[in-house]
């Protein structure tokens, strides 16, 4: 089931039903791929077209931030809990491992990083092959030349999934842009997820403040110059956005 938000088709479902239906659709042979919708990405959205069609052309668009579950709450909606791009790397993690010989690509962040999560990987889910991974030149635009190169080397590793952490607007762009191209049955932008896997970033999924929907807060603590701007310039704009959709609502009955 989704949801309209400001325009955007939100998926509603929980963690768990979330992965279920991942994988269901994996299995069935299916191609789709899912971007993370919250508060800045909608503000990013409003001055990059392009990521604002890649958003609403997402097979998956699950809602990642505490805003948008209150929006859904102040709009009528029927969204719940946050599914954050952490959550569904570990739902579907957990049921590939299960399952046993299947195959998982990680494109972005830096050759350190990536091989971290190998090293991790190798231990929490044995029984997914890690099949490559790709550290992409830090720059805001690739050329032909480079997204060819990225293309190539995720198909030559036959992939049953491709995690995305380019940061965003980029990855989902990069995903929107290329998704014909990549031979792969599930595509994620997850962003953030690659350090927080790699433990680049702590994370406690478990902490008050996680459980709370105020998880931005010490992340914003460990990241002030980067994320600044998420909590304290998006998110106002995409609630008055929310108020004057609910004040839409309210005037038309």
């Amino acid at each position: 089931m989704k949801e309209d938000i400001l325009g955007y088709k939100v998926n509603t479902f929980l963690v768990d039903a979330c992965a279920d239906q991942l994988f269901k659709s994996m299995q069935a042979g299916q191609r789709t791929w899912l971007a993370c919708f919250n508060p800045h990405s909608y503000a990013v959205a409003l001055k990059d077209k392009v990521f604002a069609r890649a958003l609403k052309y997402a097979d998956w668009l699950v809602p990642d931030g505490a805003g948008v579950v209150l929006a859904s709450h102040l709009l009528g909606g029927a969204i719940k809990k946050r599914v954050t791009g952490s959550d569904v790397f570990a739902g579907l993690h957990n049921r590939m491992n299960a399952a046993g010989a299947m195959r998982v690509f990680f494109l972005g962040s830096t050759e350190e990083t990536l091989d971290l999560i190998r090293e991790r990987m190798a231990k929490d889910y044995p029984n997914i092959k890690v099949a490559g991974t790709f550290s992409p030149p830090f720059k805001d635009v690739y050329s032909s030349a480079e997204i060819s190169e990225m293309v190539k080397a995720i198909n030559s590793a036959a992939p049953d999934v491709l995690w995305v952490g380019l940061s965003a607007p980029k990855q989902e762009k990069f995903i929107f842009e290329n998704r014909a191209r990549l031979n792969v049955k599930f595509v994620a932008a997850v962003g953030a997820v690659f350090d927080f896997y790699s433990g680049n970033v702590k994370r406690d999924k478990d902490s008050w403040f996680v459980n709370h929907g105020m998880e931005w807060l010490p992340r914003l603590l460990q990241e002030p110059k980067r994320l600044w701007r998420r909590m304290f310039v998006s998110a106002p704009v995409f609630m008055w956005h929310v108020i004057k959709q609910k004040v839409k609502q309210s005037i038309k009955g």
